[in-house]
């Protein structure tokens, strides 16, 4: 037996620790120098269309009817799928000003992973029926519920972009789900995305990355013949008319607050989790953008407004 299989054994049984070899670089990258995407150390510099925005797969089963109650703390949570700047944080604000609806920052969950580090606590979750997948839902579950709890109020509201790409998974994990699908006009996504750094993001590059969340909203919208429609332009343009609707879908009673959700600061506005810029700051709806001219569209992105039904 070697002498690393020798020590992880007594660290494993001492410690539940192992010794394992570092992971390679990537290829293409110079040895010991990882590519600008992924810079460890750096994450606020990785592009955000350019980040993993799901785990790896990990097994785990679909608790049925009979089984939520024990199986989950959260009950009929509520989920924004949308791509990166369609206004998914003026929605949130304005849910989040509901009394029954507690909309926090975006939290990113699927990130939270869940690893046995020894054979010890991996059979013994194996006992249990419980398999990395399992665990990592128990996780997601009481992260939220324990939020939920805190605001004193019914429902949570949760908003992340990258939920786009765990659509199925969120679904698994808690089968009482209700999703929410906002859309824009896919070149304001394109162009808004461009604006926040037009250096380091040529406008022909943001459209490749606005693209991959679109494809994914649509796929995730086509599969949830349940799921809830709405246009970030419907929203600035008759805004009680929409939050009517919304609140419909979402069987609560409609809350004249949400058009007026208040004027909000840092504490509730973080940098890097959501919009945090002077319009959503306001604590009022203010009017969107004009829709981009037919000639203005880019040809990549004229299938997405007809799927969404803009003109193109």
């Amino acid at each position: 037996m070697s002498l690393a299989r020798n020590l992880n054994r007594a660290l494993t049984v001492t410690t539940g620790l192992q010794v394992r070899r570092a992971p390679q670089a990537a290829k293409g990258s110079p040895k010991g120098k990882p590519g600008k995407r992924g810079t460890p150390g750096k994450p606020g510099k990785q592009p955000a269309a350019a980040r993993p925005a799901a785990p790896q797969a990990a097994a785990y089963r679909c608790p049925s009817a009979e089984e939520l109650p024990t199986e989950r703390l959260l009950r009929r949570p509520v989920f924004i799928i949308s791509s990166i700047r369609s206004g998914s944080t003026l929605l949130r604000m304005m849910l989040g000003a509901h009394p029954r609806l507690h909309a926090p920052h975006e939290l990113h969950i699927g990130k939270l992973e869940v690893s046995c580090t020894n054979w010890f606590s991996e059979r013994a979750m194996g006992a249990l029926g419980l398999g990395r997948g399992d665990l990592e839902h128990l996780l997601w579950d009481r992260v939220l519920h324990r939020e939920l709890s805190r605001s004193g109020k019914d429902f949570v509201v949760e908003k992340t972009p990258a939920n786009v790409y765990m659509y199925q998974r969120l679904k698994d994990c808690w089968p009482d789900a209700r999703f929410v699908f906002l859309l824009r006009h896919p070149e304001s996504i394109a162009r808004s995305w461009h604006e926040t750094d037009p250096v380091k993001r040529p406008h022909d590059t943001a459209v490749t990355d606005v693209l991959r969340y679109m494809t994914a909203v649509e796929e995730a919208r086509t599969a949830d013949a349940d799921g809830f429609t709405v246009r970030y332009e419907d929203i600035t343009d008759d805004p009680e008319r929409e939050m009517r609707r919304l609140c419909a879908h979402l069987d609560v009673d409609y809350a004249p607050q949400m058009l007026n959700y208040g004027k909000k600061g840092s504490a509730e506005l973080v940098r890097g989790l959501g919009d945090w810029r002077e319009n959503i700051r306001t604590g009022t709806v203010q009017p969107g953008r004009e829709l981009p001219a037919k000639d203005e569209v880019p040809e990549r992105l004229r299938p997405m407004c007809a799927a969404w039904g803009y003109p193109s």
